[in-house]
């Protein structure tokens, strides 16, 4: 962990597939943020090559490290590719963005003011309506018009207050793998995803329920770590099979450690 009193060296890791438009965007805004994150590791799990030449494109541009880590479009595989991505990051601390949701100006600023050992951190999203993503992509509205015109969704989650308003709880409500900041060795202790959720459902829930496992509290913020979330059909209508089951069995059985995960893609100890 960093020096008392020190901000954390912050990897971000931003999840992505198919979906060049809306990672073009992210990317723009993370390096305009405030305080730029020490590094982005673009956590692929399989796109096409319009995902990998945007950011051969991006590379020579980007003032810090951005790595692409890609694997093949076997389904949904995430828990596989974040961990591979945890297992190349090089900070003592973990932000997680999706890649179809726009950080804020001081993303990285308030996540590095906001961490603290023994806790987590669980920012909030705000949603842009699907008719107007195009346009603000396209640079033809802004967030701002947006939310004054109606075009954004919760706007209790979309601004910065005078000061945050933080919940520190071990709920299951809320427990998102987006806006997530975990300090590294916390992740390394539950051996990060489990990579038996495969398809869409409960991975994020199940990684958040070790962590409390392992004594963490959640620090739920509102007014700072604002993220944007851009609007599209909903890939999923529920749970993959079996799914719901393994994160019945990870909350009532107050396991730590899931049995594949994050130490699949680290390197032997000598």
């Amino acid at each position: 962990m960093s020096r008392a009193g020190a901000p954390p060296r912050i990897s971000l890791v931003v999840s992505t597939y198919n979906q060049t438009e809306a990672l073009d965007g992210v990317l723009d805004r993370v390096l305009r943020l405030s305080v730029p994150p020490a590094e982005i590791l673009v956590a692929d799990d399989g796109s096409g090559p319009a995902t990998a030449s945007l950011l051969k494109a991006w590379r020579p541009r980007a003032p810090l490290r951005l790595e692409h880590l890609w694997q093949e479009d076997h389904g949904f595989r995430k828990t596989r590719i974040l961990n591979r991505a945890l297992a190349a990051a090089t900070g003592d601390y973990v932000v997680f963005l999706d890649g179809d949701c726009l950080p804020a100006p001081r993303f990285i600023e308030d996540h590095g003011r906001l961490a603290e050992p023994g806790c987590f951190v669980q920012g909030r999203r705000a949603f842009v309506k699907e008719q107007h993503v195009g346009a603000l992509l396209a640079g033809r509205t802004t967030l701002r018009k947006l939310m004054l015109g109606g075009g954004v969704q919760g706007l209790a989650k979309a601004l910065r207050f005078p000061a945050p308003w933080v919940r520190r709880n071990r709920s299951q409500r809320g427990l998102i793998g987006c806006n997530l900041g975990v300090w590294r060795a916390d992740l390394v202790r539950v051996n990060g995803f489990d990579e038996e959720f495969v398809g869409w459902g409960g991975e994020d829930s199940d990684l958040g329920t070790r962590l409390y496992h392992l004594g963490l509290m959640r620090k739920m913020v509102y007014g700072r770590a604002l993220v944007y979330h851009l609007n599209h059909p909903r890939r999923s209508a529920g749970y993959a099979p079996g799914n719901l089951e393994r994160l019945r069995r990870t909350q009532e059985s107050g396991r730590v450690r899931c049995e594949r995960g994050l130490d699949l893609h680290l390197p032997e100890s000598p």
